[in-house]
């Protein structure tokens, strides 16, 4: 799948050996910790849900409510955010964020109200989207040569951060109340986000490499937000990354219900000489591989190119899912290929930001990846799309059935039409860039 068009280097004004490495992978470094100082705000939420339940009865339907309004703030906020980012730089952002951050879990450890929780969640959704998208912009900014493996490692913090405070949050709630665990690990985490904003600054000219020897082509000039919402390209991966999201959230989001009905969620399961039910062990191993899969994948795609590991990573998704469909009455096989699923999946939080920094530029790549960020929002509107399918035709089918159809036409886009399309853009650029090279000299 690899072509020559795929192997052309960047061209630039400034020799890559003056690169400031020690400087630019710090950076990377404070921006993953950032994100799984965040992390608990998305993936932590669902230990509170029974203890908030059990204390106001508000049902757990209206207690959700909280957690959707915390994912459209972290999504469709992010390009202002964005912008303000590119345009002032990321210290003081990101240091509002951590304050936002803390301030939401102190406002969830008092909350009386659902009109209270529903503040604290969009509160913490504006404070986690600004370290969200400022630390993905500045892993574009730094590693224009190795932008899928720096976007992947700094979304897999989000994406697994929250795995080493699962259980002393879950013990804390135990021990001395849900109130507690939100103050306690709401304070801390804001106070590491500040912390990480100390450090922050974008790249000064001469600290990242002008000529990056990759072999994925990129734009040779920056794109404005408004100038890129003018651009077929930018429509053509919004399309995909929602189809993408929507898909697997689709899939992923009924794994306990679909584990109950297959009636292997509390079946035993031994595998890698762990022994535990099918439906937590499932979950364990999701996490993980939801994590591993966007360094790995973004790695990829620094070597054979975005277009050709999309095409890879969505058809082996696709794939992953009929087998799931196909094999989840057995235990050992639900438990595998759910992994599947979720490793195939995690990657286009990786992919999406690198293919957006390689066609847009390093600018305001901030802002530029927070428009594109918002399909995940988009997506997350039309998830319930799949409980009305199950409701009205009392089977999973039809759900599995449209996230592999957009999963494989996404990998069709990506390899038939991103790719061309792309090809002829750059070229355009670069036939573009000669005549006034030509005329300055």
């Amino acid at each position: 799948m690899g072509g020559k068009e795929d192997m052309r280097t960047v061209s630039a004004s400034i020799p890559a050996g003056r690169t400031a490495s020690g400087a630019r992978w710090v950076q990377l470094a404070v921006g993953i910790v950032g994100m799984v100082a965040i992390a608990n705000l998305q993936y932590g939420w669902t230990l509170f849900v029974n203890p908030i339940d059990s204390k106001f009865h508000w049902g757990k339907t209206a207690i959700q409510i909280a957690f959707t309004v915390f994912v459209l703030a972290e999504t469709w906020l992010v390009p202002f955010e964005g912008y303000l980012v590119d345009r002032f730089g990321p210290r003081v952002l990101v240091a509002i964020g951590g304050l936002l951050v803390g301030v939401a879990w102190w406002i969830n450890a008092g909350a009386s109200s659902l009109f209270a929780l529903y503040a604290g969640g969009f509160i913490g959704g504006v404070g986690a989207g600004i370290v969200y998208g400022t630390s993905i912009g500045n892993a574009l900014k730094w590693f224009p040569d190795h932008r899928g493996l720096a976007a992947g490692l700094t979304a897999a913090a989000f994406g697994a951060g929250s795995a080493l405070t699962v259980v002393p949050i879950a013990n804390m709630i135990s021990n001395r109340g849900y109130e507690a665990a939100f103050l306690s690990f709401g304070i801390g985490q804001g106070l590491v986000v500040i912390l990480c904003a100390l450090l922050l600054r974008a790249p000064r000219p001469g600290e990242i490499p002008e000529v990056a020897m990759t072999k994925v082509q990129q734009s040779s000039r920056d794109f404005a937000p408004l100038e890129m919402l003018g651009t077929p390209a930018f429509w053509l991966m919004y399309l995909m990354m929602t189809m993408l999201a929507m898909g697997g959230l689709m899939a992923t989001a009924q794994l306990g219900p679909i584990a109950t009905d297959y009636k292997v969620a509390k079946t035993s399961v031994s595998l890698l000489g762990i022994t535990m039910a099918a439906l937590p062990f499932a979950l364990s191993l999701d996490r993980i591989l939801n994590g591993l899969t966007r360094p790995f994948f973004g790695w990829v795609s620094d070597h054979i190119g975005r277009e050709n590991t999309m095409f890879l990573a969505f058809g082996l998704e696709g794939v992953g899912i009929l087998l799931l469909i196909t094999f989840a009455h057995v235990p050992v096989f639900f438990v595998v290929f759910s992994g599947l699923v979720f490793f195939a999946w995690g990657e286009i939080y990786s992919l999406f930001p690198a293919m957006c920094g390689d066609l847009f530029g390093r600018k305001f790549a901030t802002a530029n990846y927070g428009l594109l960020y918002t399909a995940k929002g988009t997506a997350s509107l039309l998830v319930p799309l799949g409980n009305v399918l199950q409701a009205a035709t009392g089977s999973w089918m039809p759900i599995f059935i449209l996230a592999i159809a957009f999963d494989w036409i996404g990998a069709g886009l990506a390899l038939f039409v991103l790719k061309p399309l792309r090809i002829r853009w750059v070229a355009d650029q670069l036939g573009a860039a000669r005549p006034l090279a030509a005329g300055r000299r």
